[in-house]
């Protein structure tokens, strides 16, 4: 492969966002071992070829997404408004509450009492599948040379992103795993928690997802419940981009694997899957229809566009 430079513009830029990035992320979050993979892979893809360039700038949506989580560490949503425990525990238990032996449990309540090993191994592999889905939807999109709809998905799915992060800091919101266990008494700077999925841990025998919940960004959020939102983007535009029935089938498994996760692993309310639906389709209805129709916005993409071509 022909190594190809960028411009001294285009270098002097990256670097200096690099530099920049690099020591406000040391200063207000932390450094650790996934920033320095995360930027060395992004100054390789920059730096090697053309194409890889093309392909780091494409990937900047899922980039800014994952510092754009990152960086919620630094003011956290309950130093916005009060946090809800008890509000949105009771609204579940009026609107899904089941009634056993006399008393009345919120669904994550009874899968808490009832639940199954195939369950338990299911309900790991769909929420392994929440980001590294829609990431392996978007290369697919976009080594199909399908710039524009790559680039459309790329930016919705970031655009999904932000919506979702303002919604934790206008309501902030604990799941069904902390009032489980703490009560509805917020108790600030409380660290992540597998909740049921502790059960494919024990049952893979690896700490996988208590690896993962450990760097939990802000446990005080789980309105809206992006993890069910992601898959309908993802289906929304393989619909659009008309994709065939097996790779359908597989988005739509994971669709459906992913809200019962949600659920069944006591991470999310039936009320927060909903919200969560909810707040990609009016993502994807922003930004198709509203976004996309103003000229500035338009030019912008455009002008994106060309560049990853």
């Amino acid at each position: 492969m022909k190594l190809s430079l960028p411009t001294l513009r285009e270098s002097i830029v990256v670097l200096i966002i690099t530099v920049v990035f690099s020591s406000l992320t040391a200063a207000f979050v932390g450094f650790r071992p996934e920033h320095i993979l995360l930027i060395g892979l992004f100054l390789l893809l920059f730096f090697a070829t053309d194409k890889t360039r093309k392909l780091a700038v494409a990937l900047l949506p899922f980039l800014i997404f994952g510092i754009s989580y990152d960086w919620m560490r630094v003011y956290p949503n309950y130093m916005v408004n009060p946090i809800d425990v008890e509000g949105l525990y009771n609204l579940e238990k009026t609107l899904f509450g089941i009634h056993l032996d006399g008393q009345v449990l919120i669904p994550c309540e009874y899968f808490a009492i009832h639940n199954w090993p195939i369950a338990d191994f299911l309900a790991g592999i769909f929420y392994l599948g929440w980001v590294p889905v829609p990431i392996a939807f978007g290369l697919y999109l976009y080594f199909l040379k399908d710039r524009n709809m790559y680039l459309r998905f790329a930016m919705v799915f970031l655009f999904v992103n932000l919506l979702g992060f303002a919604c934790y800091y206008i309501y902030p919101a604990a799941p069904p795993w902390y009032a489980i266990n703490y009560g509805f008494e917020p108790v600030l700077n409380t660290p992540g928690n597998m909740a049921g999925l502790v059960r494919f841990d024990e049952f893979i025998g690896l700490p996988l997802f208590d690896s993962i919940y450990g760097r939990n960004a802000n446990v005080f959020a789980a309105v809206p419940s992006l993890h069910s939102a992601y898959l309908v983007v993802v289906l929304f535009y393989a619909i659009k981009k008309r994709c065939n029935w097996p790779i359908l089938s597989v988005i739509i498994i994971f669709l459906f694997g992913i809200w019962f996760t949600a659920v069944y692993s006591s991470h999310h309310y039936i009320i927060d899957v909903l919200l969560g639906i909810l707040c990609a389709l009016v993502g994807i209805s922003l930004f198709e229809y509203v976004l996309m129709k103003l000229n500035w916005f338009k030019a912008f993409f455009d002008k994106y566009l060309n560049y990853i071509k």
